[in-house]
């Protein structure tokens, strides 16, 4: 199979569905092998009479002042390469001319108190940024079924809440997160990390899972074994820079009550040297583990 490169959405909208399943996986490209796994999840999802289309396109909205957008890799060749591998029909990577036609988009959505929290404290106006491309993306992809990551949980979490608030016809479905073999979570951004920054990074991962084993005495305790975990990082060289750890209702992305029952969200970010990292694990209070 070769990958199909549309040129635009136009295009795209013309290539002959016949009635296929159409899944869609969106990246900002340099993709790594959790996208990979987003893409293989989505091609058993769509099955062989299916279609998988990639999205990869660097969303302006989405960085800060203080963000630098240039900087972000651009990997179109290798991405193409790695998309068709994991089983990709078609990579649509847009202009940002075919994005935004007539600019900076005067009209937004916006993510509301829900968006400004956690990662949206750290980043204000990300996720006003990332849910008016997804929403863009989803109508000029069309899909009935679009894949994201579990790793960018809040995220994964205002997609969801806007499909149902906006009533979007497409399914959208969160995929586990892909680690390392020392357990830190795939990310682009873990390139910029020196060896020593690396061994300092698998301690946010060790914090959640040991922190998960806490569950069947409580939210509390589960807090309190991640933040014992962090408290030494912060102590190693490097030190960790704890931004937030949390425990997390993920329907609204309200801190999780004491008390709290079913479905929670163990979540952390930091900076490792000059890298910020973020990492999460599902956990499930008054039912298994």
């Amino acid at each position: 199979m070769t990958v199909h490169l549309p040129a635009t959405a136009g295009e795209l909208r013309r290539a002959a569905r016949d009635g296929r399943t159409r899944a869609v996986v969106m990246t900002m490209g340099a993709l790594h092998e959790g996208h990979a796994t987003l893409i293989r999840t989505a091609r058993q999802h769509a099955g062989d009479d299916g279609e998988v289309v990639v999205t990869v396109f660097v969303n302006p909205l989405q960085f800060g002042p203080n963000e630098d957008l240039d900087r972000y890799p651009r990997t179109l060749e290798a991405d193409l390469k790695l998309a068709e591998q994991a089983g990709a029909d078609v990579v649509f990577a847009p202009s940002a001319d075919e994005v935004y036609p007539g600019g900076e988009p005067q009209v937004r959505i916006t993510a509301g108190p829900m968006g400004g929290r956690y990662e949206g404290a750290s980043r204000p106006g990300h996720f006003d940024g990332m849910l008016t491309v997804v929403a863009k993306l989803l109508h000029l992809t069309q899909p009935d079924v679009a894949f994201y990551g579990q790793k960018d949980a809040q995220q994964l979490a205002l997609i969801r809440r806007m499909a149902a608030d906006l009533n979007f016809p497409v399914e959208i479905v969160g995929v586990p997160t892909v680690r390392e073999g020392d357990g830190v979570a795939l990310s682009s951004r873990n390139r910029y990390l020196s060896d020593a920054e690396r061994v300092t990074a698998r301690e946010l991962s060790r914090a959640l899972f040991t922190a998960a084993q806490a569950v069947p005495r409580g939210p509390r305790a589960v807090l309190r074994a991640a933040r014992a975990i962090l408290d030494d990082a912060a102590r190693m060289e490097p030190p960790i820079a704890l931004d937030y750890v949390a425990l997390i209702d993920p329907r609204d992305f309200t801190d999780a009550a004491p008390d709290h029952t079913g479905p929670a969200v163990l979540a952390v970010a930091a900076k490792v040297g000059t890298t910020r990292l973020i990492d999460n694990i599902p956990l499930e209070f008054g039912g298994a583990a």
